[in-house]
């Protein structure tokens, strides 16, 4: 039989009143395990100290995404002469924008809440910490309570990560969960990192009419990212009148009148708020992870990733804890769901990574999955490339949105290794080639497959045509 809390130092327990589980953590990965739990009929507790949902829910995806097609709808309308629409110049209203971002988040919150109740998990409003045999749960009423548990999963999530010396202080230098809530427009933005969620933020900011300035220690925006889609990006950061200083370090930021001056090299820049997105930090401090046996890694939590168990039986984890995993939301999902299923079966039903799509929500999107052509070549694959543009898709020439392209990575005489797609909706189509990936497709086999006429989808058929030595267009 397998190992468990109930005999996490070799004492056996009492059975009474025990629960299956124990989630430490209610964002996506915690939420999922609880939810997917009712499956096999096991007794869940649910511990979150802050709001259910998370940071993707609550400080990250969703309110990010609402903001992101605010500034989609205003930029549109801003270009409707273009397409025969005559309006009046639009103009922002930011308090009711970022009130429809926290009714939204609200409704969210209270859908995934209904449906922890409706699947009968326990939910405990505290902070969550391993002990032997289960959790002890200090909760936010002042009073405390220890959870017996055969199995605790930690879901614990991560915060924004900062720089020595910039220190947040909510108004000059601040995160991206203050920049979510700005109560009105910045004039002048400087972003410290660009990766996802500092390109995220320039765009969008950008489309409203903010000064942007961004800066990266990489000699390209989207570390990892195909550099060819990273060009498509630029093309439009430019457009938008973003500055982009990539290979620089920065300052530490000076408070001046007005304002905040970021020095860089020789020059600097003066800005009205620093917004440092560098990356997020692992939340496991104080939740007993160490004291059960459980060596970490720079924060993180080793795992065995064929079921998300860490080295003590009986506990896993799951999201952005795990050591070398994607902290995405969806990767949380998928890591519950493998946790929980190995609880219930002992079976190990572990996630295929090669197979998460990413996403950066900029205008435009740019998404991949699998391998890029850099990360294939560095694997020593022999590999061929096949890329297409945007321009000629009629779909795409509707909308006016044509910059963009679709380029797929096969091996020589074998499968799509990886895939990246730049353009309108770049985040719904990448599915398409994820299953692609996924279950290891010839060119020729996605090739044979029919897409609607017209759509933009037609430009993943297109390269597939190429890739396979048979091109149409």
């Amino acid at each position: 039989m397998r190992a468990s809390l109930r005999t996490w130092h070799g004492c056996a327990l009492p059975e009474a009143d025990v629960y299956d589980v124990v989630v430490i953590g209610g964002g996506p990965g915690g939420y999922a395990s609880a939810l997917y739990a009712h499956n096999f009929g096991l007794k869940v507790a649910l511990i979150e100290k802050d709001t259910v949902g998370g940071t993707c829910l609550v400080r990250g995806c969703i309110p990010a995404k609402t903001w992101l097609h605010a500034a989609e709808v205003f930029t549109t309308v801003k270009n409707a002469s273009k397409y025969g629409i005559n309006t009046s110049e639009p103009t922002v209203d930011w308090a009711a924008a970022l009130a429809r971002k926290n009714q939204i988040v609200g409704q969210l919150v209270k859908g995934v809440s209904g449906l922890l109740k409706a699947r009968n998990v326990d939910s405990f409003d505290g902070f969550g910490r391993l002990v032997q045999g289960g959790v002890h749960v200090a909760l936010s009423d002042g009073t405390e309570q220890t959870l017996e548990a055969k199995n605790v999963i930690l879901a614990t999530g991560s915060v924004p990560r900062s720089l020595p010396g910039f220190d947040f202080n909510g108004t000059s230098v601040i995160s991206s969960n203050e920049a979510l809530d700005w109560e009105a427009q910045p004039g002048r933005v400087a972003i410290v990192g660009g990766g996802v969620i500092g390109c995220e933020f320039a765009s969008l900011l950008a489309d409203f009419g903010t000064e942007v300035h961004v800066f990266d220690v990489a000699p390209q925006l989207l570390p990892g990212t195909d550099p060819d889609a990273v060009k498509v990006l630029l093309r439009e950061f430019k457009k938008k009148k973003i500055k982009v200083h990539t290979d620089v370090s920065v300052a530490v930021p000076e408070m001046i009148d007005g304002g905040v001056r970021l020095s860089y090299g020789d020059d600097s820049v003066e800005v009205d708020v620093v917004l440092v997105s560098v990356g997020r930090a692992p939340l496991t401090d104080n939740v007993g992870i160490e004291e059960a046996g459980i060596a970490l890694d720079r924060g993180f939590v080793p795992v065995d990733l064929e079921t998300m168990q860490t080295s003590k039986p009986g506990i896993y984890a799951v999201g952005d804890i795990v050591v070398a995993t994607p902290q995405l939301a969806h990767a949380g999902f998928a890591e519950g769901i493998a946790a929980i299923e190995h609880i219930a079966t002992g079976v190990a039903k572990p996630v295929d990574y090669n197979a998460v799509p990413l996403v950066v929500y900029t205008h435009p999107e740019i998404a991949s999955v699998g391998l890029t052509e850099q990360a294939a070549r560095d694997k020593g694959l022999d590999v061929e490339v096949t890329t297409h543009g945007m321009r000629g898709i009629g779909r795409a020439i509707i909308q006016g949105q044509v910059s963009g392209l679709v380029k797929l990575v096969h091996e020589k005489g074998g499968p799509i290794l990886g895939a990246t797609v730049v353009g309108p909706g770049a985040g719904e189509l990448i599915h398409e080639l994820m299953y692609t990936v996924a279950w290891e497709a010839l060119p020729e086999e996605a090739a044979a497959l029919i897409h609607a006429h017209p759509t933009v989808a037609e430009s993943i058929g297109e390269t597939l045509l190429s890739a396979s030595g048979k091109s149409l267009h």
